[in-house]
């Protein structure tokens, strides 16, 4: 991107890596709604769902929608955004960074990671998806990438709890946008409710509960009680949260 006078305008390019169903729909939309932000939803979805042997529900919509060619969309990650705003705002899934495919490009990004503990993120995925293995939620690969993260840079890269968001937005982006050096904006605290422009061609069958929201909420107080299969997969996933955990931003 170039200013009016010729010169290469600084873009911040961040990328925010998430399991599904931990608000990262939300995160985007509080984004989006900075003035001076492009948002991009799931880049790798389409090559995720080409290569990895699965389907999910809208399968053949979401490859025919997006880019399934690896390269191309890490070239657009490094690259984009193809507009004038000044951020670039990347909702990632942790999963779909299949094994074999090369990660080092994620360094040329400002990262950050968002978590939520297993047991909420398995009882809202389970009612939208009834197979479900530890591989479908992420923690396993969102915990490799932040170890790639944090061995390029030198230092732990931000963390953010979904919780501690619910509970404290406004002191938790501004402090989330200070690690990502840019400046907090009011209008992250708030946006319309229904479907975006920007949403994914998925977002029909994922984001009904969001598009009814124009805001953070609080968070559940009651704890999420789980089937036993499932509490097992809570458990196995436990640890590589709790490792984030430890590096979460406070405000």
């Amino acid at each position: 991107m170039t200013t009016e006078n010729g010169q290469t305008a600084r873009i911040t390019r961040i990328a925010m890596w998430s399991g599904p169903r931990n608000i990262s729909t939300a995160m985007m939309y509080s984004f989006a709604s900075r003035p001076d932000c492009t948002v991009w939803d799931e880049p790798f979805y389409a090559f995720y769902l080409s290569n990895a042997g699965i389907s999910h529900p809208m399968n053949d919509e979401v490859i025919a929608a997006g880019n399934p060619d690896w390269a191309h969309v890490v070239d657009r990650c490094l690259t984009g955004p193809d507009t004038a705003e000044p951020v670039f705002y990347q909702k990632h899934m942790t999963h779909h960074m299949l094994p074999g495919f090369d990660r080092s490009w994620i360094a040329g990004l400002s990262n950050a990671f968002l978590i939520r503990s297993p047991e909420r993120v398995l009882a809202s995925y389970a009612r939208k998806r009834s197979q479900v293995e530890l591989r479908d939620i992420g923690f396993v690969e969102q915990a490799e990438l932040f170890d790639r993260v944090a061995d390029s840079s030198g230092t732990a890269p931000a963390v953010v709890d979904t919780d501690d968001i619910l509970t404290d937005p406004r002191g938790i982006l501004m402090a989330l946008c200070n690690r990502l050096g840019i400046g907090f904006d009011e209008s992250m605290l708030s946006w319309r409710a229904g479907p975006k422009p920007y949403d994914g061609a998925w977002a029909p069958h994922w984001y009904n509960a969001v598009w009814q929201s124009t805001g953070f909420q609080q968070p559940p107080s009651e704890p999420a009680e789980l089937p036993g299969p499932l509490q097992e997969l809570a458990e196995a996933a436990r640890p590589y949260y709790e490792r984030l955990k430890r590096h979460k931003i406070t405000n």
